[in-house]
């Protein structure tokens, strides 16, 4: 089975009202949509463009009241999956609970369904500038092209927690990121690659570029998609399917093979899902 995926490098810049946002959303789903997309990935933190709208006295809205705005986010990309016929990684918002801050990764699915997951690893900025807590479980989720998992930016850094995804089926990691330099883009996308070696997945990676002046923490970012394969013969030999051009507006498109994974796990030039020691060390379980 093939899944053509999209990864959607979006442009932050201030927006006046929640229309601006919701157009700059739907150019982006019906273009992916064009090349037939079947999953489209938005990147982490991509709503708090909605901050930029400002109050009555022209300052940006704060990370408190981001939240406000988790109805009508809800029903675009709701509608947006159902009008596309696509599954759709919605990046993240942020969103409240039981009075705690989560930044929280949506699939919208076509038929209106949508499953959530909150990301698990806090980063020392979130947890100390914006006061966000960390989700308690991991999740995957079946479609009709295969299981997936959403593991955002600092997640991917973390091998236990994608190796349980791949022991719970998931074949396709998809990363919605936000990094503000080279340093944590680069932590984010090399462990990226790291998780398709050691797992034998797919991981379809992307962040923001552009910037948010008036929004604290979302004035610089340094994003770019990418489509990363485990390194095996069956696959390009960096373990690039493709990649956006960094910083730019744009989308990234390719196939998933999940055929092909299944054959490098059981016999490729290395099988490292199947070679794991759980006799030296503790599997996922």
């Amino acid at each position: 089975m093939k899944i053509r995926v999209s990864a959607v490098q979006y442009h932050l810049h201030t927006i006046r009202s929640f229309e601006e946002f919701a157009e700059q959303c739907r150019h982006y789903v019906r273009t992916a949509a064009e090349y037939d997309a079947e999953f489209i990935l938005f990147p982490e933190f991509f709503t708090t463009q909605l901050m930029s709208i400002g109050n009555d006295q022209g300052r940006a809205l704060t990370i408190d009241e981001l939240p406000d705005f988790t109805e009508q986010y809800l029903k675009l990309f709701t509608e947006l999956a159902k009008e596309s016929g696509t599954h759709i990684i919605g990046g993240t918002h942020v969103v409240r609970k039981a009075g705690k801050l989560y930044n929280t990764a949506h699939l919208f699915y076509p038929d209106g369904k949508i499953g959530e997951q909150p990301k698990l690893h806090i980063t020392p900025t979130e947890v100390k500038e914006w006061n966000m807590s960390a989700g308690d479980g991991l999740q995957v989720f079946e479609t009709d092209k295969g299981t997936i998992a959403m593991l955002t930016c600092y997640d991917i850094e973390f091998p236990e927690i994608v190796r349980m995804a791949k022991a719970k089926g998931a074949d396709v990691i998809f990363c919605p990121s936000c990094t503000d330099d080279r340093h944590g883009f680069h932590r984010v996308r090399y462990t990226s690659h790291a998780r398709t070696i050691e797992n034998q997945i797919y991981v379809v990676l992307t962040g923001t570029v552009g910037s948010l002046p008036t929004v604290d923490f979302m004035r610089a970012n340094f994003g770019q998609a990418a489509i990363i394969t485990p390194n095996d013969i069956p696959f390009p030999p960096r373990g690039l399917l493709a990649e956006g051009e960094i910083n730019h507006d744009m989308i990234v498109t390719a196939d998933l093979d999940l055929e092909l994974l299944y054959q490098v796990r059981e016999s490729g030039s290395v099988t490292t899902w199947r070679d794991r020691r759980t006799d030296l060390y503790t599997d996922w379980r």
